[in-house]
């Protein structure tokens, strides 16, 4: 399948000389098309950093990113800006929805941006809150909806632009277990169905092991990496245990 994303020995250095912290030193990644891929790290391992590199919200310092077959480190100013918001789909742990629109109205809004055909938008918003259980939540304001409804809209406006690559920062970071699995649960939905690639950090072994490959760092740099395969999520996830005891680092109870 086609590669979505290469990152080629990608490097963030912050400060200079003796001060200088090596946030990633020499990551190299790729992700094919409708692939789903967690990012796991113990704190400092540079994990936040990559996906800020990958989002463009921060500047590598050497390295190469190729997103849908551009070079992001080639983009400046109004092309940066719009390959962002046309080809990448944000989901972080804070929703951020607006407080002054409805559901709906926080996911036709990502359409709206974009320019997708007016006639279209309705349809599309309520068949992407149909894929996420959130059908019933369209004219609710985000007061008015659970954590767990708000980042499925979150989830919604993120992906109902088809962008060729949906990156998600800690998703369940907020949510209660219940929320957390469902909105996991569509996330893979999601993925398996409407082939939407997906790369997520998350510091948490079970949600890790809803994807179907996971990537530890540490230190900046890859530590290893685990396919899921034929397994199931359980038999994944104790894997993903295994990994993150001998990296240190805290685990999480299976839901």
């Amino acid at each position: 399948m086609a590669e979505i994303l290469t990152v080629t020995d990608l490097r963030r250095v912050y400060g200079k000389g003796a001060a200088a912290t090596r946030a990633l030193d020499g990551v190299s990644l790729s992700l094919e098309a409708g692939e789903f891929v967690g990012v796991m790290g113990p704190s400092g391992s540079g994990k936040t950093t990559l996906l800020n590199c990958v989002s463009t919200i921060d500047r590598p310092t050497a390295g190469s990113i190729v997103i849908d077959g551009r070079e992001l480190t080639a983009l400046r100013g109004k092309e940066l800006a719009r390959f962002r918001r046309e080809r990448l789909g944000f989901i972080f742990q804070d929703c951020n929805l607006l407080d002054t629109l409805t559901a709906g109205e926080n996911i036709a809004l990502a359409l709206s941006i974009v320019k997708a055909p007016a006639q279209e938008i309705d349809g599309r918003v309520k068949e992407m809150a149909g894929l996420l259980g959130i059908s019933d939540c369209l004219n609710k304001y985000p007061y008015q909806m659970s954590g767990g409804q708000q980042q499925r809209c979150a989830a919604a406006r993120a992906m109902v632009t088809r962008p060729a690559l949906v990156l998600a920062d800690e998703p369940t970071g907020a949510l209660d277990s219940k929320s957390a699995k469902l909105l996991l649960d569509r996330l893979e939905h999601l993925n398996r169905e409407m082939g939407a690639t997906i790369l997520m950090v998350t510091h948490d072994a079970f949600t890790a092991s809803c994807c179907r490959r996971v990537v530890f760092l540490r230190d900046g740099q890859i530590f290893l990496e685990l396919r899921r395969g034929g397994e199931d999520r359980r038999a994944f996830f104790q894997k993903i245990i295994r990994v993150v005891s001998e990296m240190g680092g805290e685990m999480a109870d299976v839901l």
